[in-house]
């Protein structure tokens, strides 16, 4: 399934590995392999946390109109030597998804089984997104959305990671942003990717100093 995804012309497999002077356990990497036309904008600010932080960056971008959705058990390193070289190469791993649920909409769920990652990212986003409700109790997360299973790609590296479930205003796929120009990201979006890039670089200088 994941493959005959990977296959298709229209499809886009992107992979930047950074930090190769760095020891594996200071090592992290953000992922968005629902990207591009399925889950809009993930991918956007997967990559440009990456980028500012300069950490590694796994993405799977579908073209617009395109909306297969593959489960995250199924994305699989068996079916791509990129992802698999991804894995390898970080310690860590931040994975951003969107979602649309009633009575979710401000909410961002940060799941995954590194719950004291989770927790140190979610008190960095709700510094930069005090507007919005950080959810980072795993209990309080629909159990669809906890990220937990050990075949999900967020789980795969060495020291797991954070699955953050985002709704679309943070995104700036709402009304509220049809009419943004640019050419910065709306507002919101801005400082999600600040919250992010905050909590990686307090992270791993918290690594550095233990």
């Amino acid at each position: 399934m994941f493959k005959e995804l990977l296959d298709h012309p229209e499809v886009e497999e992107v992979l930047t590995l950074r930090g190769h002077d760095i020891p594996l356990d200071q090592r992290i990497g953000f992922m968005a392999y629902h990207g591009g036309g399925l889950e809009e904008m993930t991918e956007v600010i997967a990559m440009q946390a990456a980028e500012r932080s300069g950490t590694s960056y796994y993405g799977v971008h579908q073209p617009k109109g395109m909306e297969r959705h593959i489960p995250s058990i199924e994305v699989s390193p068996e079916s791509s030597t990129r992802l698999t070289s991804f894995i390898q190469h970080v310690h860590t791993v931040i994975t951003i998804h969107g979602f649309g649920r009633q009575g979710y909409y401000s909410s961002l769920l940060l799941g995954g089984q590194h719950r004291t990652f989770a927790q140190h990212v979610g008190s960095h986003l709700r510094t930069h997104l005090p507007a919005y409700k950080v959810i980072t109790d795993i209990d309080e997360i629909p159990k669809e959305l906890r990220g937990l299973h050990p075949r999900n790609p967020v789980n795969l590296p060495p020291g797991a990671g954070v699955q953050i479930e985002l709704p679309p205003r943070v995104r700036g796929t709402t009304p509220l942003f049809w009419d943004w120009e640019g050419p910065e990201l709306p507002p919101h979006t801005e400082s999600l990717i600040n919250g992010l890039v905050s909590a990686v670089n307090a992270w791993t200088t918290t690594t550095l100093r233990s």
